[in-house]
Parts: C-alpha cells; structure tokens; sequence
C-alpha cells in the first residue's frame, strides 16, 4: 500500500505540473503575445501594469515565458534538436520540451497503470513487471513519434507522383512555378498541403524558391521530394521543358511505389515472422505469470547466482537481447532498397 500511496502522489504531482503548463500555453494565446512584440514601449509598458493590476494573466505570461525558455535550453542540445525535426518530421503542434514532459509522464504513468492492476493480477506488483512496465513507457512515446512519421512521410510518397502530374499540366497551361504550387496548396490533400503551403508563404516572404524548396526536403525526408527538387532546381540553373521533367520523374516515383508494394507483399511473412519470434516469449512469460503467479519465482532466488544477482535474471536477460538482435536482423533481411 506505501507504494501505491507513493506512486499516486508522484504520479499525480507529475500530471498537474504538465497539464499547468499546457493550460497556461493555451490561456497565453497567440494574439496577446503578438500584441506584446507589435506595441511600442509605452503601450507594453502600460499593458504589462494592467495586466499586474488584474492578476492571474502576468503569472500565466511568466509560466509561458519559463516554457519557452526551458525549450530554448533543449533545442540547443543535439538531442533536442533531433527531436524536434522529428516532431516537425510527424507535424504534432509541440515543442521538445512537451514532448519531453509527456515522455517523462508517460514512463511513470505505465507502472502506476500495472500498480493499479496488481490489485487483480498480483503478479503485475513486482519490481521486474514495475521495471518491464517503465521500459515500456521509456519507449512508447518514441515508438508512436517514429509510427506517426512514417504514416505521415508514407501519405506524402504516395500522393507525390500526382501532385508532380498537376504541377506539369499547371505549367503546359502557361502558369508559373510558383502559381502551379498554389494550384497544388487549393486541389491536394494533406500532408502535401501543409508542405508546398509553407514553400509559397516562405516565397512570400522574400525567402528564395530554391532554399525554400531546400527547406521542404529537409523537412520532409523523402528520397522521391528530392529528386523532384534537385531536377527543378538544375532546370532553373540550365533551362529546358521542366513539364517534361516532371512527367519523367512522376512516372519513376509511381513505378517505385508499386515495385515497393510488391515487396512488401511477398516479404510480410518474413515480417511477421520477427514480430512473433519478438513477441511470444515475452506472451507466454506474461501468460505464466497470470495463470500461475509463483511459477517463476525460483527466476529471482538466490542462490544460485552469478555475480551476485539471481542466475534467473542473467538468463532472462541473455534471452532478451538474443531476442531483439535477432528481430533486428530479421527487419534487417527484409528491409530491401528500391
């Protein structure tokens, strides 16, 4: 009971300092903050007073101002700048330091979860489930970060080769580059949207086609993205029929796309095959320990050991990283290159 009552209290001081945070991001809104950059001197000064002489709005702006400086502090880490071009990479409305306060919530939620369930299933109430279940936790948040970017840059792929197509007849019809990717921003769908919808607002603001089309490859990641905007860029430099171009490469994108299909058609039994290789030891450890809860006990006694730890736990520990190399290796044989 002392570690439930534990659990609950970190759990719970965790949930509402992140959720303070976010509501105070949200009450801050972007219009006030604009308002604060966009007004002279005077006019912040007086807005600064009057919010002090309300109260509560001057506190949020100081929390607001914390958020922004603790994401500032984490985007100047390699860590932090990595995550942030794969939050950007997965289009989530959130800055490194969110994400990183959702992690932190998320590794301890998972073995308050299995706390909360010990109640039924005892075995779930052991330090190694409470370990298994902070591991878990540690990985979800990046798993489904890592998931989302790839549905997102797998949606994007396949509506390239017609986007590349309207683009080409926008430009056979006598339209500009920049007027065919507006065509592209109003008849698409998203995620090809969002993306040539920042490449036409960067133009617009003085920034110059090819970096801002520079800027969409970094963004987006796509082996297919960058082809395209290496053969527009060459055709700006040297000239030549850039719809014909574009035909060109829409009609080699399509025949990867289905070449890609094919492959995975004719290797998802090999895929699947690494997903249950991974995953039934782990099933059937979890399955004994419900229907038999002292089954594995004699895993955690010592003696025997080695090294001063139980010789249950070095051999499930072997088995766990024989396991993962072996899916590794697995994803690795299936993983073909077109």
């Amino acid at each position: 009971m002392v570690g439930i009552i534990v659990g609950i209290l970190v759990f719970s001081g965790v949930m509402l300092f992140f959720l303070g945070i976010a509501s105070s991001n949200r009450s801050a809104g972007i219009s006030a903050r604009l308002e604060r950059y966009a007004a002279g001197k005077p006019e912040a000064a007086a807005s600064v007073k009057s919010t002090q002489a309300s109260g509560g709005i001057g506190n949020i702006l100081a929390q607001s101002v914390a958020l922004a400086r603790l994401n500032r502090v984490v985007e100047q880490r390699d860590f932090g700048a990595n995550l942030a071009r794969d939050i950007a990479r997965a289009d989530l409305k959130l800055k490194p330091g969110e994400f990183m306060g959702i992690w932190a919530a998320t590794v301890l939620a998972v073995p308050f979860v299995f706390l909360i369930l010990s109640v039924v299933l005892a075995p779930l109430g052991t330090p190694i489930a409470l370990l298994i279940g902070a591991a878990i936790g540690f990985f979800l948040p990046r798993m489904w970060l890592g998931r989302r970017r790839a549905s997102r840059l797998n949606a994007f792929n396949k509506q390239l080769p017609d986007t590349i197509t309207l683009i080409a007849n926008a430009l056979r019809a006598g339209s500009s580059f920049l007027q065919a990717i507006e065509m592209v921003v109003r008849e698409a769908q998203p995620p090809i949207t969002v993306e040539f919808g920042r490449v036409v607002r960067e133009v617009n603001l003085g920034l110059a086609f090819d970096v801002a089309l520079e800027n969409m490859v970094r963004r987006v990641r796509s082996d297919d993205l960058e082809l395209m905007a290496t053969a527009i860029t060459i055709q700006h430099q040297v000239g030549g029929n850039l719809a014909e171009i574009l035909d060109s490469i829409a009609f080699t994108i399509r025949e990867r796309v289905r070449i890609k299909g094919e492959i995975r058609t004719l290797t998802a039994q090999q895929r699947m095959t690494g997903y249950v290789v991974a995953g039934m030891p782990i099933g059937l450890m979890v399955l004994m320990m419900v229907i038999a809860p002292t089954f594995m006990n004699p895993l955690f006694e010592n003696p025997p050991g080695i090294m001063g730890l139980p010789a249950g736990m070095i051999v499930l520990a072997i088995g766990g990283v024989l396991m993962f190399i072996g899916f590794i290796a697995i994803r690795r044989i299936v993983a073909i290159e077109v």
